[in-house]
């Protein structure tokens, strides 16, 4: 799993050529203080990792559409006979990625592969506009951002286009295909009626309780 490794900066030459022994010098862990300040922002760590993948995977067992560790050939099975824009999530058979995006096209299902780097996630293409596909801090938001897309067909720009790398197919995500065995509860589904109408929880007339509930799975899809 790729991470980024943050460079730390060095003192600027004028600086260090300014200092005689003499001078006041910066004591040693005074600079290494610094340096951590200031490569923090660009450091992400494997407990970061840790903790991303597992709300990552909290959500996904809650929204009733990830179905965990299935085949290419499952995943097809479950399309079949499905409406063009039906879709699933299921864990990557390759060793680099984390999951894949199984959907059914006008020819029949495709899967798309979900890069994970350091916190964000995006679909693998080698579509000429891939260098342009947005990337989200969550799998959820990532879902809901091209299944708005799709429902708006007429608005659509090339970047909310996504092509499947091995045969080219125009994919549309319109609905997700619930696992049976976690098909969704009316809370939840109630839930995501009321995310589809607020992304602002904290305003409702809502107890704590439910209001906590809500912020679990803040996702519309």
């Amino acid at each position: 799993m790729p991470t980024k490794k943050a460079l730390m900066p060095e003192p600027p030459s004028g600086m260090v050529a300014s200092h005689t022994s003499a001078q006041n010098e910066w004591d040693e862990s005074e600079v290494q203080q610094i340096h951590r300040s200031q490569a923090a922002p660009f450091l992400w760590t494997p407990a970061e990792d840790l903790r991303f993948i597992t709300t990552t995977f909290q959500h996904l067992h809650t929204s009733g559409w990830y179905w965990g560790g299935m085949t290419a050939s499952e995943a097809r099975d479950a399309l079949i006979g499905a409406s063009e824009g039906t879709f699933l999530v299921r864990d990557s058979s390759h060793p680099l990625y984390l999951f894949t995006l199984s959907i059914q096209t006008w020819r029949g299902p495709t899967n798309v592969r979900i890069e994970y780097d350091s916190g964000r996630f995006r679909l693998d293409s080698s579509f000429p506009a891939r260098s342009s596909l947005l990337s989200f801090s969550a799998l959820p938001s990532l879902m809901q951002h091209y299944t708005s897309m799709s429902q708006e067909e007429k608005r659509i720009e090339e970047e909310h286009h996504m092509v499947s790398k091995d045969n080219g197919i125009l994919l549309k995500l319109r609905k997700p295909l619930y696992r049976p065995q976690a098909f969704p509860t009316l809370q939840h589904l109630t839930r995501l009626a009321i995310n589809s109408h607020t992304d602002c929880h904290t305003q409702l007339p809502l107890p704590r309780p439910l209001m906590l509930y809500l912020q679990e799975y803040p996702f519309q899809v």
